[in-house]
């Protein structure tokens, strides 16, 4: 690995900190601030529906002012809206907290192209084990961000707004670490010449199943895992058992990563891509086969084993549906259907669990998984009948 990319893997792994503190206490400090418990999980819908709303916006940019300054920027929204999400918990202010998630959206769709700028670190037959290391970066954010949650609880007069303070700390720690690396400029189109219209992207058979696992992928563990903090506490277990279960499923998202790409590389994408979904059916199993930590534990963990696949997977199949000088309108487009769904997700996710229960939720996450399922039958369907 060398020097850049090292540095890169850090940095996504400060950005996962980050990402799985906030999916850790957003819920509860919704819960303990919302008018309504339905409205608990607002405040992690915000986050990744502002995400939603600027990852075209994040495309641009980065093609505006390069990959590092655009990252730049995306560490500096992170540090401000730490700071605001902070003021507003010590202010009890929920919808405060909702507008700095929705800040912070902005962040999550910037860092979300990390996994994109690795390939532009390495060789062209390296791309899949860039993007598998660089995700595996998640690691430091599996161990970092259940302690920042579990060790701040109690930081500051407020449960939970000390989080949000060591995060300003870890945006800072992110700003230093992407300030070293020196991308390569990013292609820029010749005049006339910018490449496919997003319809035209959009249309591709394998855009469309590329986005389709990636999207329901990330849109059923983030509705799991955006509710099992508030699950397991109407079970009665305590906050203790939520951080391990949450620090056992990031593990289960990104240490795979360290093999994913070889066993693309080894097997093809579409089988690593129907493990995925296997696995996600297995987590749902788990899941209603109890409600006692064990089982929390074992379906958290086989959900994120199965995020993995289907994440990176989706990913390196996106790599072949557009031109170098597509590639920032292509990832934005990817990204926000990405952050689209899981807006729905993390909405769904409060409501359903607070009215319909754990198992009821359950069984519904069984309909995208099957949609996945759906896509990548269709794809090898066409792909045999044009053999």
């Amino acid at each position: 690995m060398n020097k850049k990319l090292a540095l890169l893997v850090l940095a996504q792994g400060l950005f996962l900190t980050n990402n799985i503190c906030f999916m850790a206490i957003n819920g509860l400090v919704g819960l303990a601030l919302a008018p309504r418990p339905w409205m608990a999980t607002l405040p992690i819908c915000a986050y990744v529906a502002g995400g939603a709303l600027t990852a075209r916006m994040v495309g641009r940019h980065q093609l505006r002012f390069g990959r590092r300054r655009g990252f730049q920027i995306g560490l500096a929204v992170a540090f401000a809206s730490c700071g605001a999400s902070l003021w507003s918990v010590l202010n009890q202010q929920f919808w405060g907290v909702v507008l700095a998630t929705l800040v912070a959206g902005y962040y999550t769709a910037n860092a979300a192209l990390y996994r994109f700028a690795a390939t532009e670190l390495v060789a062209p037959d390296k791309r899949e084990t860039a993007i598998s290391w660089v995700l595996g970066g998640g690691c430091l954010g599996a161990i970092l961000g259940p302690w920042v949650a579990g060790v701040s609880k109690d930081l500051l007069v407020a449960p939970f707004a000390g989080a949000y303070l060591l995060l300003m700390g870890v945006a800072l720690a992110g700003l230093v670490l992407i300030s070293l690396i020196d991308f390569p400029p990013l292609a820029q189109p010749a005049p006339g010449a910018g490449g496919r219209s997003g319809a035209d992207l959009v249309r591709q058979p394998v855009f469309l199943v590329a986005l389709a696992v990636s999207a329901l992928g990330y849109g059923v563990m983030n509705l799991l895992m955006a509710a099992t903090p508030i699950a397991m506490g109407q079970c009665g277990l305590p906050f203790s058992d939520a951080s391990l279960v949450l620090q056992w499923h990031v593990l289960g998202m990104f240490v795979p990563s360290f093999f994913t790409g070889s066993l693309i590389k080894r097997v093809g994408v579409q089988p690593v891509l129907w493990a995925g979904v296997a696995l996600n059916v297995g987590c749902v199993a788990f899941a209603l086969s109890g409600q006692d930590l064990p089982h929390f534990l074992g379906a958290l963990l086989l959900l994120g084993i199965g995020w993995n696949f289907l994440y990176i997977g989706g990913t390196t199949l996106f790599t072949q549906a557009y031109r170098p000088e597509e590639k920032t309108r292509a990832q934005g487009l990817l990204d926000t259907g990405v952050y689209a769904t899981m807006t729905l997700t993390s909405f769904s996710s409060g409501a359903l669990v607070t009215t319909g229960g754990w198992q009821w939720m359950n069984w519904a996450s069984l309909v995208p998984i099957a949609l996945c399922a759906a896509a990548l039958a269709g794809l090898s369907l066409r792909q045999r009948r044009s053999c």
